[in-house]
């Protein structure tokens, strides 16, 4: 099993969240919902918007499309690779994603805010994936226009 003494919900470098966000190209969205009141079809909406190509993922047979992107029942029905898989499910269920992420050939793990899991983090890391837990792409593909200026006259 692995260790789950290790933190990963905490200290992420902008270095490091810069870095992911600039290379991958395919996201997987597990978790992905058609309802537009929903935050994970909001997060779709802005990075299908800003380039990156969206793979939605929904097991629900009625959902067969998302803002005109083709929808996904599983991640391992993806039938191309996949650069980062996004989660949005609960903290139980992210081992198994992890899994699942790692028989498919991902890059990342990312755990939208308040989705985290250390042992599935470890799992993930061991098989070299980068891991980014408790965090949403969104918030931080926009972090550094929210930086106060200083500078600017009151």
């Amino acid at each position: 099993m692995p260790d789950a003494d290790i933190e990963h919900r905490y200290d992420y470098t902008p270095e490091y969240l810069a870095e992911i966000l600039r290379s991958v190209k395919t996201i997987a969205m597990v978790g992905a919902s058609a309802d537009k009141t929903k935050f994970s079809y909001g997060v779709l909406r802005q990075l299908d918007e800003i380039g990156y190509e969206i793979l939605p993922v929904n097991p629900n047979p009625k959902v067969t499309e998302i803002r005109g992107l083709k929808v996904w029942r599983s991640l391992e029905e993806i039938d191309r690779p996949v650069d980062m898989v996004d989660v949005f499910r609960p903290s139980a269920e992210l081992y198994g994603i992890a899994g699942q992420a790692i028989a498919i050939g991902a890059k990342v793990l990312w755990a939208q805010i308040d989705v985290y899991d250390d042992e599935a983090a470890a799992l993930a890391e061991e098989a070299g994936l980068k891991v980014v837990m408790d965090r949403c792409p969104k918030i931080e593909l926009f972090r550094p226009f929210w930086k106060p200026r200083l500078d600017l006259p009151i």
